[in-house]
């Protein structure tokens, strides 16, 4: 018979092999990870797994100290929920391909990504992503995210689907190549046949989801592909293309450091589901969730 998600202190003292005293120390020590419901003690069972694997003896738990850095993708939800939580991460957000790069050189604590393999038909598959030497990695679900085109108030131009970005006049704002964003819209525009040499782009890539939506509001561009939190902010039309995984990638004894425990557990607040549904276009209900563990 499956173990449940969350564990009583009796099922966790027997899965651990300890007494249930020494469960109880572990939790009066903040040691274990563990919720409170109602005066009960109950322990998320994929965290116990975490933790154990974290204190495995002989993993890279003696390399040189992370700086606290969140690199990667940006996502306004995060980057709001790093500076209310008071993580203390320092944030150096330029595309997913960076943060997965500055993860693998030891030069982000985590990196938030939200990379499609077409060929896989999936978000953030380590190996593709040449992350599967990592032995140590965790993917952590953020949210779902919901892509499309953003478009001037309004939509003055009429674009009602993706081919209409080829129409003349219509200049289309971009990312840097190795932004997660980049790797959607080559597959989109691959998917109905339309020739990326044809269109005719914006005369500079947009370095972030918030920079792409205002070159738009500005009337540098007429239409991009980004996220509906990013229109809203700037107060664009949004025509929805296709739901994303965003995901946070760490080292594994990473998982348990203040500074990310703190931002996990405020993103269970009441306070952080009405910010995610102000936003909008985000679906938070795996949020949490470990989707890989090396």
């Amino acid at each position: 018979m499956p173990l449940p998600a969350y564990l009583t202190t009796a099922e966790a003292a027997e899965y651990l092999r300890l007494k249930e005293r020494k469960v109880y120390d572990l939790v009066s020590q903040g040691v274990i990870p563990c919720v409170r419901v109602t005066g009960k003690l109950l322990f998320p069972r994929q965290r116990i797994d975490l933790w154990l694997m974290s204190h495995l003896e002989g993993d890279d738990g003696v390399s040189a100290p992370i700086p606290p850095v969140l690199a990667g993708s940006q996502d306004p939800l995060l980057e709001w929920a790093v500076k209310e939580s008071s993580a203390e991460l320092a944030l150096l957000c330029q595309g997913s391909g960076d943060g997965v790069q500055r993860l693998v050189d030891g030069k982000a604590m985590l990196a938030g990504m939200h990379i499609w393999h077409a060929e896989g038909q999936r978000y953030n598959d380590p190996t593709m992503l040449g992350l599967s030497g990592m032995r140590d990695l965790v993917l952590i679900r953020w949210a779902k995210r919901q892509q499309g085109l953003l478009l001037a108030a309004g939509n003055p131009r009429g674009i009602e689907r993706l081919e209409d970005i080829a129409g003349p006049g219509i200049r289309v704002a971009h990312r840097q190549p190795d932004a997660g964003v980049s790797h959607l819209l080559q597959s989109l525009l691959a998917s109905h046949r339309i020739d990326a040499r044809q269109l005719t782009w914006a005369a500079h890539p947009s370095l972030s989801e918030d920079d792409l939506a205002l070159a738009i509001r500005q009337g540098e561009a007429e239409v991009g592909v980004g996220i509906e939190a990013a229109a809203r902010r700037q107060g664009l039309a949004f025509i929805p293309l296709q739901q994303e995984h965003f995901d946070l990638a760490m080292r594994r004894r990473h998982y348990f450091e203040p500074a990310i425990q703190r931002l996990l557990a405020f993103a269970g607040s009441a306070r952080f589901v009405q910010r995610a549904r102000a936003l909008g276009g985000y679906d938070i209900s795996d949020l949490g969730k470990v989707i890989y563990n090396a």
